[in-house]
């Protein structure tokens, strides 16, 4: 039977729990590759929405270059612009941080002169540093509210430990999203933002999915099974299900950021796609390979299922089980049963 009809039969068997320290390994990697690409970079490239200035965008008819651009920011002393040139050169986007009065008008003046521009032609957006940080404020309570509102749900609607691992995978997802940021370079816009929040609850959706059904799987087989093949037994019955529906948001947001984005030329749409398919990947990583082996690691130093797991061994030494034919199959759901070899039987007494 080929691997695609078994994983959608819930019949594989990885063992996710049992290789966590290499998942946990390959997370702890890429996470110590954010940090030094934000300690490199010194930080995110935050827009202009953040950190406050003046953006300058439109046509560029003369064909300027960078280095015209940048003759005009020198000649008005503005220094580190960052300027760009998109559509092959046929447009430009000039930003700069916050200015007065007369440097702005400045600026545009000569903008417009370079670039063979009127200066009705340009479009202007300017963002004074205190508005910065107030989006910049309210995104990080907007981000702390939803935190504790989920937790807070996954705690009344699982338990404490579970919505502890999901938080875990949340932060894994941030970091590795921001790594994705800091190495690429790519501007932090408040695009970016509403498309973290929408990976988070999908992330959240995927992750609840997974334990809800550990949590079920645990009520009918924990006396049988111990609480990391309970996870197991989980996550191979839903995997088929995480990653049919990752694949087919990955290819839907594939097309937004490759036709929006590098066919028609709209940034905002690659803002937000980029941080949604980055997200997605991450969110669907984690799900299955942080938050079901974390949940798994923790409950068995529980009490409760450290003596079930003694138990259940001690059961497995004593007790043969009759092996399977070997073409059977487990039905989806059921318990896996384990084989072992039937106990020997006494030797015959020799005929006098």
């Amino acid at each position: 039977m080929s691997l695609w009809r078994r994983l959608n039969r819930g019949e594989t068997t990885v063992d996710f729990v049992g290789k966590r320290r290499l998942w946990f390994r390959f997370s702890m990697a890429a996470i110590a590759i954010t940090m030094i690409a934000l300690v490199a970079r010194g930080g995110l490239n935050l827009g202009i929405e953040f950190e406050g200035g003046v953006s300058v965008t439109g046509p560029n008819p003369a064909a300027a270059t960078v280095e015209d651009f940048r003759g005009v920011t020198d000649e008005i002393g503005v220094d580190d612009a960052v300027i760009q040139l998109v559509n092959d050169g046929e447009g430009f986007r000039v930003q700069t941080i916050a200015l007065d009065g007369n440097t702005e008008t400045a600026l545009l003046e000569g903008i417009a002169r370079v670039s063979g521009n009127e200066r009705a032609d340009l479009s202007i957006d300017a963002v004074g540093p205190s508005f910065g940080a107030l989006i910049l404020r309210q995104s990080l309570i907007a981000l702390v509210v939803f935190l504790v509102a989920v937790t807070l749900f996954m705690t009344w609607r699982l338990e404490l430990k579970m919505a502890l691992a999901g938080m875990a995978a949340l932060a894994h997802d941030l970091l590795l999203t921001t790594g994705v940021y800091a190495l690429s370079g790519f501007e932090v816009t408040p695009a970016s933002v509403v498309a973290l929040l929408t990976i988070l609850g999908y992330s959240l959706y995927d992750t609840v999915v997974v334990f809800d059904k550990i949590k079920e799987m645990a009520a009918q087989y924990g006396d049988r099974l111990t609480y990391s093949e309970v996870v197991n037994r989980s996550m191979n019955l839903v995997l088929s299900r995480s990653l049919n529906t990752s694949l087919t948001s990955l290819l839907t947001v594939g097309s937004i950021l490759f036709v929006g984005a590098f066919v028609l030329g709209a940034t905002t749409l690659q803002d937000f796609a980029l941080a949604l398919f980055v997200g997605l990947a991450v969110s669907t990583y984690s799900s299955i390979f942080v938050a079901a082996p974390l949940l798994a690691q923790w409950k068995e130093k529980e009490e409760d299922w450290a003596h079930r797991r003694r138990k259940i061994e001690a059961k497995l030494r004593t007790e043969p089980v009759v092996a399977e034919s070997p073409g059977a199959r487990p039905a989806s759901g059921a318990a896996p049963r384990v084989a072992k070899r039937p106990a020997p039987k006494p030797p015959k007494k020799r005929a006098r």
